[in-house]
């Protein structure tokens, strides 16, 4: 049986507008503090000073005994990477996936981005995951079908030589961090279209993908998810919300806007 998709009133999208903005705002200032030799410890600390201080709280820390504000994955590890005092170095690649609440809705995104110069091939992985959340967003219409963006998704990550993970996936979003629909990256034969989108749907879309296979290992931690082949991987996320008049990306301006 398939979970009831909640719609968002009038009232909580303005909520939803409110926490998501925090969370793009401080995924800006975490963008330009990335740097080799800073630690991921250092921007986690700062993004828990940040929703504090501007009157929200981690949305991550605590859900299901996670003790970070951030997942800060760097390099093959794909998502939930534990933040540490590593020093990064020139030639990493870094996701940092946050979320805020403020009065009870949740904010969700996230973004990799290049520690200095980076090799061709990271470049070209960040632009394809970028480019496969932009064509996603593109295709998250009234009217539409749940897997018309999970085949945006896949359409473009694997015409360009790369892999779609498989075992995570996007989500709806609102009073709960995840709620239904489950939004995969990818489409299964025979799986059908999918429910119709509708106003009032609020979904984080987020694209998962590696420069080789799909394969994903969880490492001792129980958190910390790698490629079994050791690939570079990336992860964009927005969260997005259907109106009367369109979609509206709640999270724009935290540098990938796709």
């Amino acid at each position: 049986m398939q979970e009831r998709i909640i719609l968002k009133a009038p009232w909580e999208l303005e909520i939803l507008r409110r926490s998501n903005r925090l969370v793009a705002e401080a995924l800006q200032e975490l963008i330009g503090m990335v740097r080799p030799g800073v630690t991921t410890l250092e921007l986690d600390r700062f993004a828990e000073a940040y929703l504090v201080r501007r009157g929200a709280r981690p949305a991550f820390k605590g859900y299901r005994d996670y003790p970070f504000t951030l997942c800060t994955s760097v390099n093959e590890v794909v998502v939930h990477g534990l933040p540490s005092a590593k020093p990064l170095r020139a030639g990493d690649i870094l996701s940092l996936d946050m979320g805020a609440v403020v009065d009870g809705y949740y904010g969700d995104a996230a973004v990799t981005v290049p520690v200095g110069p980076i090799s061709p091939e990271a470049a070209r992985l960040l632009q394809v995951g970028r480019e496969s959340l932009g064509r996603a967003i593109a295709a998250t219409q009234p009217g539409a079908r749940l897997t018309d963006i999970s085949r945006a998704i896949q359409t473009h990550v694997e015409a360009q030589g790369c892999s779609v993970v498989r075992v995570f996936v996007g989500h709806g979003i609102g009073r709960a961090l995840h709620e239904a629909p489950q939004i995969p990256n990818f489409v299964e034969p025979g799986q059908g279209r999918g429910p119709v989108l509708k106003p009032g749907m609020v979904l984080a879309i987020e694209p998962m993908i590696t420069a080789g296979g799909p394969e994903v290992k969880v490492l001792e931690d129980r958190w910390t998810a790698v490629t079994v082949d050791g690939s570079l991987a990336a992860h964009f996320e927005h969260t997005v919300a259907l109106t009367e008049r369109g979609t509206e990306v709640l999270t724009a301006g935290d540098g990938h806007s796709g």
